[in-house]
């Protein structure tokens, strides 16, 4: 499945978090929270996390040192997750405080995954998002009006 759209909840004083009902079909079977490089809390299935730690990993050496700090950080602030019957997820603390989320969120479709961004940290990152777009896609050759 393909994530997309953007959708805004509140965390209750459990830290749980409403799963947008569309993906929640997706995560049936259990799923993996991880702390992202950018501020915010992803959500995958346990095969799609692995999958992107293996690529992220490809091509180092398995002594190097960056190596084993990127699969630290990986391992470490991954954690296994299954919703309850309600759809929601408890978001361990220690990832939380890490991204800087907090009761108000916003959780977003990433194509092969979903984010879960402090609602403030999301509207700053969306307006820049927003000026850079065009930018973007006439750097890397791609048309908008396609």
């Amino acid at each position: 499945m393909s994530f997309r759209g953007t959708f805004d909840y509140s965390l209750d004083a459990k830290n749980r978090l409403t799963v947008p009902a569309a993906f929640r079909p997706t995560f049936a079977d259990g799923l993996v929270l991880a702390l992202e490089f950018g501020p915010c809390i992803s959500l995958w299935t346990p095969p799609a996390y692995d999958e992107y730690v293996t690529r992220s990993l490809e091509g180092m050496s398995r002594l190097s040192p960056e190596r084993r700090e990127l699969l630290r950080f990986f391992s470490a602030y991954a954690f296994p997750g299954e919703l309850d019957g309600a759809g929601r997820i408890m978001i361990p603390p220690r990832l939380l405080e890490k991204a800087g989320v907090d009761r108000e969120v916003t959780v977003n479709g990433a194509e092969d995954h979903v984010e879960t961004w402090s609602r403030s940290a999301w509207a700053a990152y969306d307006a820049d998002l927003s000026a850079k777009v065009a930018n973007l896609s006439e750097r890397f050759g791609l048309d908008p009006a396609r």
